[in-house]
C-alpha cells in the first residue's frame, strides 16, 4: 500500500512539475517597420491577442515593446509570429548586454 503511494505521489509530482515552475516572465522585443503613430496600436493589438499574454507597453520612440505573459500559456515565439502577422517583425532584446 505505501509503495503504490509512493509511486502515485512521484506521477503527480512529475505531471504537476511544469506548471509549478511556470508563471509570469517579461520580455522587450525589438520592432521592425513601426513608421507611422497607427503603427503601436496595431503591435499592441496584435501581441494582446495572444492568449496568455497580460500586458503590452509599445514605445514608437525606441521602437519596442515590452510584453509580460504566463509561460504556461504562451512563449516569446508565439508573441514574435503574432507581430510578424501584423506586418511588425519583432525579435527579442538581449538584456544586460
Amino acid at each position: 500500500m505505501t509503495k503504490s503511494l509512493d509511486v502515485f505521489a512521484l506521477i503527480a509530482s512529475v505531471t504537476t512539475a511544469s506548471t509549478a515552475f511556470a508563471g509570469e516572465r517579461t520580455i522587450t522585443f525589438a520592432v521592425d517597420n513601426m513608421t507611422c503613430a497607427s503603427c503601436p496600436y496595431i503591435v499592441k493589438s496584435s501581441m494582446e491577442g495572444v492568449v496568455g499574454v497580460a500586458k503590452v507597453a509599445v514605445s514608437f520612440r525606441a521602437k519596442t515593446a515590452s510584453v509580460t505573459f504566463d509561460d504556461a500559456k504562451t512563449n516569446p515565439d508565439t508573441i514574435v509570429a503574432a507581430s510578424m502577422n501584423a506586418g511588425y517583425p519583432a525579435h527579442p532584446v538581449k538584456q544586460g548586454s
